[in-house]
């Protein structure tokens, strides 16, 4: 089929990478031009680049214009790949080509529509992500189904770690849809939308740790914020640390959340839970941290004896 692509970052790089090796025609190349925002500058495969590399037509672009509307309907493509395409598409653009427009998003929809839905899936205890190639409508994620692939979450692994896992399912998943569609077998499937779970954009603010969290819920934060994503942050006596690793602690500590309490093993248990009063539960063990400078340091090391508290501000 002759494809025309909608995509950015790694993503949208790693799409276009399976459909030059495929039998598929790509007849143009739609990314945005880069950028300096934090999230969109870690997963920076450039997909301009890849185009250009092996001479496909590429056409950059903020938000969908009239300028792009006739750039896509003079390439005549028979379906349009989206994969981190950052705007809202309009039906004259997404319905243009006989087998409208395919979107790759990396959840398993309806759960997780929208915003950095791994992490997202890490970070609320799901227990598996996944990719899901379906077809584009009117709302974010919601269109019909036409093929998902799961991969489970297991107790080692971060958010870098599933999100380069759920990456490396885009050919299979892209092509195998592809070829659905192509020979006319493709079962479309609608998605349950009052099962629908819808997660916005991360900002800096939404890597700061709450101590009235579990231990288990914390530790669990902490393998989501994985480099190269911003890190899980606290304060300390004035100072912004980052937590890179942490483990539950094996015992059972009370008392306030955010106390720096005492050593356990290698590392130094912080009071967690909202229910720290009862003493029933575990605290978190940070084994190590980094300062604003970039100095990484173990946690024993850092803090000492223990005292004082861990908060969300200065």
């Amino acid at each position: 089929m002759r494809v025309a692509t909608f995509g950015y970052q790694t993503w949208g790089h790693k799409t276009l990478e399976a459909l030059i090796k495929s039998n598929h025609e790509v007849v143009l190349a739609v990314t945005h031009p880069p950028s300096d925002q934090p999230y969109e500058s870690i997963w920076a495969d450039s997909v301009e680049q890849l185009a250009r590399d092996h001479n496909i037509p590429v056409h950059l672009a903020q938000r969908p214009d009239d300028d792009l509307i006739a750039r896509v309907r003079q390439a005549e493509p028979d379906i349009i790949v989206a994969n981190n395409w950052r705007t809202w598409l309009p039906r004259e653009l997404f319905d243009l080509p006989p087998h409208g427009t395919v979107n790759l998003h990396d959840s398993l929809l309806p759960k997780f529509t929208g915003f950095s839905p791994v992490i997202w899936a890490m970070i609320s205890g799901a227990t598996e992500v996944g990719l899901t190639a379906h077809r584009m409508d009117d709302e974010l994620d919601t269109g019909d189904i036409v093929l998902q692939r799961a991969i489970p979450i297991g107790p080692e692994d971060t958010g870098t770690s599933l999100v380069r896992a759920t990456i490396e399912l885009i050919p299979e998943v892209l092509l195998e849809s592809l070829d659905l569609i192509e020979q006319g077998t493709a079962t479309w499937t609608a998605q349950n939308l009052d099962d629908r779970t819808f997660f916005h954009k991360r900002s800096a603010r939404d890597s700061i740790i709450d101590w009235r969290w579990s231990a288990t819920e914390l530790e669990r934060f902490v393998r989501a914020l994985s480099d190269p994503y911003p890190n899980a942050v606290t304060y300390y006596r004035g100072q912004r640390i980052r937590v890179l690793r942490a483990t539950v602690s094996r015992c059972r500590y009370g008392g306030t959340p955010g106390r720096v309490f005492i050593a356990e093993g290698d590392g130094m248990v912080i009071v967690a839970g909202a229910d720290a009063h009862r003493g029933d539960g575990p605290g978190l063990v940070i084994q190590s941290v980094r300062l604003d400078d970039g100095t990484e340091l173990p946690a024993l090391e850092f803090f000492g004896r223990g005292g004082g508290y861990l908060n969300d501000q200065p």
